[in-house]
């Protein structure tokens, strides 16, 4: 499905979610949670700065969307400027949210990570279809990739990786 007008300015509200995560010190990640109806319900960024990887966007929105019956949980949308790691995947998938749609993709995200030498994550990095087989993704967005590439980047260079 090609992406919408409205889709990218939700995944540009992310991308400024992930920039507001690094400069915080933070890992480059926002996600937004968006109604059927086009309602932000909830939105986060990266804070696993804290010590706990879990905190992931992905992972509270997951959370948060217990509150919600199932129908309105699957018409939901869960924009991210990163396409959603295998835990945040996991807990998507069980939580019976819908469409996801993301600015960059997982394949991205690896082959930046290995472009600037820095090691391979503790968890393999799996698509959503991997993960949760029956959620619908959509992207990545090209418009968006060079801006989420930079944040990314900078991120890597205050790791001490190449750039």
């Amino acid at each position: 499905m090609a992406l919408t007008e409205t889709d990218l300015t939700h995944l540009r509200r992310c991308v400024g979610l992930a920039r507001e995560g690094l400069d915080d010190g933070d890992e480059p990640f926002g996600s937004v949670l968006v109604s059927g109806a086009g309602e932000v319900l909830f939105e986060d960024r990266n804070r696993v700065g804290d010590g706990d990887e879990t905190r992931h966007p992905e992972l509270e929105i997951a959370r948060w969307s217990a509150r919600l019956d199932p129908a309105e949980r699957a018409a939901a949308t869960v924009y991210t400027s990163g396409e959603h790691c295998a835990m945040c995947a996991a807990a998507h998938g069980w939580m019976g949210l819908g469409r996801i749609v993301c600015a960059v993709s997982t394949a991205q995200l690896s082959a930046w990570r290995a472009d600037w030498g820095l090691p391979a994550g503790p968890v393999l990095p799996l698509s959503v279809g991997e993960v949760a087989p029956g959620v619908p993704v959509d992207g990545p967005a090209p418009e968006l990739e060079d801006e989420v590439r930079a944040l990314h980047r900078r991120h890597a260079e205050r790791r001490g990786a190449g750039g």
